[in-house]
């Protein structure tokens, strides 16, 4: 881990020389984090943006998105906690301390989902067989009634927030 982070400060180095060299100027270590880590943060966002809304229309989006969100945390947190090792001689720093904490929290979340997974399948199931009891039912009590014509429940179509018009009730 020690030699992974001395050779990303190598590279770091050598983009700060080069980037001095093409441009002509001598920029300050803060000039070339404000650029640097401007381009890369505008990069990275306009990425996560397309992924997420491509996510965001997926069935269980809400999840994805919690998914990646965490993990990434967690990403930061693992690194920061060896290089905290590293710093305080409490520990060894190293990488594959990172991808094991970072696995743990891959075979929880693989836990978490089948053990929800298990509960969804098993409540839409009770579900669709107490509708479709219900739906016999009401059948079954109109045929007993001569008088009243016999009908089939109604089934209303699914309206989801984002299908509905936003009103201002303010504007005139």
């Amino acid at each position: 881990m020690k030699e992974l982070v001395l050779i990303l400060a190598a590279i770091v180095n050598e983009i700060h020389d080069t980037l001095n060299q093409l441009f002509g100027m001598n920029m300050s270590d803060k000039d070339l984090h404000f650029w640097v880590m401007g381009i890369i943060g505008i990069i990275f966002f306009i990425g996560v943006y397309i992924l997420f809304k491509i996510v965001g229309k997926w069935k269980f989006s809400t999840t994805i998105l919690s998914f990646i969100y965490t993990f990434t945390m967690m990403t930061v947190l693992v690194f920061a906690i060896e290089i905290q090792q590293a710093i305080t001689n409490r520990g060894n720093m190293e990488f594959a301390d990172a991808a094991v904490g970072l696995w743990g929290f891959i075979v929880f979340f693989a836990v978490y989902v089948v053990v929800v997974g298990v509960i969804y399948t098993i409540y839409s199931h009770i579900r669709k067989k107490k509708i479709k009891k219900v739906s016999k039912k009401s059948v079954e009590e109109q045929a007993l009634m001569p008088e009243k014509p016999i009908e089939e429940p109604i089934k209303e179509p699914v309206v989801y927030r984002s299908q509905v018009k936003n009103k201002n009730k303010f504007k005139k």
